[in-house]
This record gives structure tokens, sequence and C-alpha cells, in this order.
């Protein structure tokens, strides 16, 4: 039996509030468990100086931790003058996840920023942070598209992330924060709506993997997914 009463390959009980900040072409605010994460995706007209006079598009991402987010005060990044390593890996993992669901063609020569701040962290804060920073993305992209910015739509299929483990000899399913601290493996999958992976992060923590446990971890992200793409198509539909 896992700490909270759940099955192996069950996920944890997930929402998504849409537009909870006024300001922002999108924002969104999910739910996993204890975790909460809020997305907010910023358009502005500009781009990189490497991406200028392409006519091409970009998505970069900001992730934070608020302070009493964990159960110890967390410092503000940067506070001593320096980015948290943590930081810099979860932030580019969610900018590369993000912008694989995009056409930056159709986007024309814009950026878009994704800021993903955590209000609770219990395990499975990266992840959720791009499950929701999708949704925040894909209404800045309704938005756009109504104020007559765009045509076409540049999102060109949905993204989510789950994680997945071993803990205790067991593939469980979206570990909370109490089964992340005692995983022999933990891997955090990205994916597309059809299927395909567009990352995959696994390490050992404690004992090496075996080619049949990265299946059985695999296996039970691709039911995740299924999911988790199920609560965004709803959580969308709202907003049509």
């Amino acid at each position: 039996m896992r700490p909270d009463g759940r099955s192996n390959d069950e996920i944890r009980a997930t929402s998504i509030e849409l537009n909870v900040l006024p300001y922002a072409e999108g924002s969104a605010f999910i739910t996993m468990g204890d975790t909460k994460v809020l997305c907010a995706a910023s358009v502005e007209e500009r781009t990189p100086q490497w991406r200028k006079g392409t006519g091409r598009g970009w998505l970069t991402a900001e992730y934070s931790m608020l302070p009493r987010s964990t159960q110890t005060r967390t410092e503000r990044d940067g506070r001593r003058g320096r980015v948290d390593g943590r930081v810099q890996e979860i932030q580019r993992l969610i900018g590369r996840s993000l912008r694989a669901a995009l056409n930056m063609d159709v986007l024309g020569e814009r950026t878009i920023i994704v800021d993903c701040d955590v209000f609770v962290a219990d395990g499975g804060t990266r992840t959720a942070s791009i499950t929701g920073g999708f949704v925040a993305l894909a209404l800045a992209a309704m938005r756009m598209r109504a104020a007559g910015l765009i045509r076409v739509d540049p999102v060109r299929w949905p993204v989510a992330a789950v994680s997945a483990g071993i803990v205790a000899g067991e593939p469980r399913l979206d570990l909370a924060y109490i089964e992340d601290s005692a995983a022999d493996t933990d891997m955090n999958c990205v994916a597309a709506g059809d299927g395909r992976f567009i990352e995959l992060q696994g390490s050992a923590e404690h004992e090496p993997f075996s080619r049949a446990e990265i299946d059985q971890m695999l296996e039970l992200a691709t039911s995740g997914l299924h999911q988790l793409f199920a609560v965004q198509q709803e959580a969308l539909a709202a907003a049509v």
C-alpha cells in the first residue's frame, strides 16, 4: 500500500484552474496531490538577438519555488548572487519540453515566456510545471489568435509530463515526495499527445536499474500521461 492509498498505476488527484492571473496572456494553476504550481505564459514582441530576422519565434521558461513551498524555508533564488543549479536544470527542461509543442514559424518573431512558481512542493514539481505550463501556453495561443496577432494555432500537439520510479522494489507512478525521497530509481517522462517521448530523465538513487524496470516505468508513465492529457483537454474545453 502506498502512503496515500493509491494503486501503483494511479496518478495523484489532478486539477487545473484556468486564467487565474488577469494580466497574463495565459495562466493555469495546477494541483497534483499536494503539489501546487502557478503557470503563466507571457507574450513579448521580441526574440533573442540570434533569432532576429528569421521570422521565427521562441519560447523560454523560468521556474522558482516560493520560500515556504517546502517543509523548511527555501531561500529565494539569486539572493546570494547565484542561480541554483537545480533551478537552472528544471527551467531548461520546461523550456525544451514546451518548445516541442510549438510551430515557431507560425508564431512569428515573438517570444513566449512561461513562468512556473511552486506554491506547495510535494514531489513532481517539474512534471506538474510542464503539464500546467502547456495549458497556460495553449491559452496564450488562443488569445493571440483572438487578437489577430496570428492566423494559425502555433500549438502542434499537447505536452505533459509525469514521474515514475522503483520504490521498495515496486514500479510506481507519479511519486509524491515521501516516495521520491526513498526511491531506488526515479524517472521523469515528457511526451507529446501522440505518444512520442520528448525527454526521459532516469537515474539510480541507490541500486542500478534493469532494462525490464525501465520498461515497467515507461508503461506506467504512458498510462499516467494519457490521464494527464485528458485533464488538460477537459480544462481547455472550458476556455473555448
